[in-house]
């Protein structure tokens, strides 16, 4: 299984509970994504970011297609011009 983890920063926890919601959104309509959780940071230290998405794949060929599929690119969409700025990691779990 592959692990594909997201922190995203926004300008303010209204636009970043927005896109948590969306994100969430695409649980059950992408077949290549297992499993979705996406969070709000709620300690709001010096060094956080706003959202966190996790989602969980079968293998590196599942990560592409979710990566490609329609409903993750409108998402996609959305938050481009939304993101002030992004770090991912991806690890085999």
């Amino acid at each position: 299984m592959l692990t594909h983890v997201v922190c995203l920063r926004f300008a303010d926890l209204e636009t970043a509970a927005a896109a948590r919601d969306r994100l969430l959104a695409m649980a059950g309509r992408i077949p290549s994504m297992t499993g979705i959780e996406a969070g709000v940071d709620t300690t709001r230290s010096a060094r956080s970011y706003e959202l966190a998405l996790i989602t969980r794949h079968p293998d590196a060929a599942g990560l592409a297609a979710y990566q490609d599929h329609p409903v993750h690119q409108e998402v996609l969409g959305w938050l481009k011009g939304r993101v002030q700025g992004a770090v991912a990691v991806d690890f085999e779990s």
